[in-house]
């Protein structure tokens, strides 16, 4: 029998052993995968300390030298992909073919974030006075904290740590701790390619300690944080007062419009895919249907149908399965929870509606709920599990009111052969992001960003690289 693999923290170019240490289980059959450091305040100063020290020598370098870096590291992703696969699998419960997207998804946002060291740009502005240039520059922030999900570990590692490094700063990474074993793994390839000592850091450990830790600290000096609403307020909270830069997405509770004159095999196709991809544990995907009366029975038993083909399982045992389990059982008793309130509010069970029993894990069945009204919790909270609830409406006016009527504001989609509908809907739902007859997945040079209680800034793209720097204007006189 192989020996439980014991992780250390990874701090100014170094693994260090920790005092205390966090299991690390396997959602689809309980099994034991490792033991993390439940890192303390003063690994975490640790930590801190050295992205501070190197701070100044990192961002003197030139961008392109910084990016040098990110592209090694992509390379030795590559390299890397069925194994690097293989633990996201075991530890968040990802079905294979889609761990492996995300780790070479990775490798590719590191190479295109390093594409932007030759393209970060400040402005000349014209002066009032004669012989003045004014110069709008952009610096580095200095130290950031990133602190990561546990539903795409690997993916915001590089979402959050490459636009940090080709802009000038150095970060501490906190992983979630159901899903650190990944960031170890990247730590590994980053100490492999001589990246210079305490620009990238990683310490593991609880939110409450950890989390607390790096967010109220006087020497980060921007928080990026991708989680729940409850979390990033407390984020906010505890970064009140060193008034720390705050770069949060928080979730979300996506509507999808499907129209009388959609391809309803689209559709269905889309937002059942949208649906069940990471087992409905994404934020940017589809959370509730509002159908136009005029198809919504046909809409109904074909998503129906489609959602109770599903298959569903242990992905390391059943490599073809479409779904894996749900994060813990915290996350299965949430689902079994909505749904039973949704049917006892009476909303109308199409498939599913039960834990899957099969003999171990956080397995839920695949679910349609038809006959949802917008006062059901089930069309208000985020379920993040398999769920699919559905609404009928008799306009595109109402599904815009009822799509709006939200905490919430990251992504929207809408189905329609009109184009005068599809811009009508651009126009009027207010959501960070709208997709226009396709799956709810955001591209790496777009703007992932959402409004209300989905977040404050963004990430991806030229306008999420500059949320990692600060302006300063010289007036310059000669």
């Amino acid at each position: 029998m192989s020996q439980t693999p014991t992780h250390q923290n990874y701090i100014n170019g170094a693994f260090i052993d920790a005092v205390e240490h966090l299991e690390v289980h396997n959602p689809a059959n309980g099994a034991l995968l490792s033991r993390v450091p439940e890192s303390r305040a003063e690994d975490v100063e640790r930590a801190i300390a050295a992205a501070n020290d190197a701070k100044k020598a990192w961002a003197a370098l030139p961008a392109v030298e910084r990016a040098s870096y990110l592209r090694k590291i992509a390379t030795r992703i590559r390299d890397n992909v069925p194994a690097l696969a293989r633990m996201i699998t075991e530890e968040q419960g990802k079905v294979s073919g889609l761990a492996e997207v995300e780790v070479n998804f990775t490798a590719d946002y590191l190479d295109y974030m390093a594409e932007w060291a030759r393209r970060i740009e400040g402005e000349v502005i014209e002066s009032d006075r004669p012989g003045e240039t004014i110069l709008m520059l952009r610096k580095p922030l200095g130290v950031v904290a990133g602190i990561l999900p546990w539903n795409f570990p690997f993916f915001l590692i590089a979402r959050k740590m490459a636009p940090a490094l080709v802009t000038g700063n150095t970060i501490v990474i906190k992983p979630s701790e159901e899903t650190p074993n990944n960031c170890f793994a990247f730590a590994r390839l980053v100490e492999e390619v001589g990246l210079p000592k305490g620009v990238f850091n990683v310490v593991s450990g609880a939110g409450a300690s950890v989390g607390q830790a790096l967010t109220g600290s006087s020497r980060v000096d921007m928080i990026s944080f991708t989680g729940s609403v409850a979390t990033g307020s407390r984020i906010m909270a505890n970064a009140a007062g060193n008034l720390t830069k705050l770069n949060l997405e928080l979730g979300g509770k996506a509507p999808a419009i499907v129209l009388g004159d959609a391809d309803l095999d689209l559709a269905v196709k889309a937002i059942r895919a949208s649906r069940i991809i990471n087992t409905g544990q994404v934020c940017n995907c589809a959370e509730r249907v509002y159908v136009e009366r005029t198809v919504a029975d046909e809409f109904v038993t074909r998503m129906g149908k489609a959602m109770a083909a599903t298959t569903f399982g242990d992905p390391l045992a059943q490599p073809d399965v479409e779904m894996g389990p749900l994060i813990n059982r915290a996350g299965l008793d949430k689902v079994g929870r909505m749904v039973k309130a949704a049917v006892g509010e009476g909303a109308e069970l199409i498939t599913g509606g039960a834990v899957a029993d099969l003999g171990h894990g956080f397995h839920y069945q695949p679910t349609v709920l038809a006959g949802c009204r917008a006062d059901m919790g089930i069309m208000r909270q985020e379920i993040f599990g398999p769920v699919l609830p559905i609404q009928v409406v008799d306009s595109l006016d109402e599904a815009i009111v009822l799509a709006n009527d939200s905490d919430y504001g990251l992504t929207s989609s809408v189905y329609t052969r009109s184009l005068a509908n599809a811009m009508r809907a651009c126009r009027e739902i207010d959501y960070g992001e709208t997709y226009i007859n396709r799956e709810n997945f955001e591209a790496m040079q777009g703007y992932h960003a959402g409004v209300r209680k989905s977040g404050i800034g963004g990430a991806d793209g030229k306008h999420g690289l500059y949320e990692y720097t600060h302006t300063q204007v010289v007036y310059l006189e000669a």
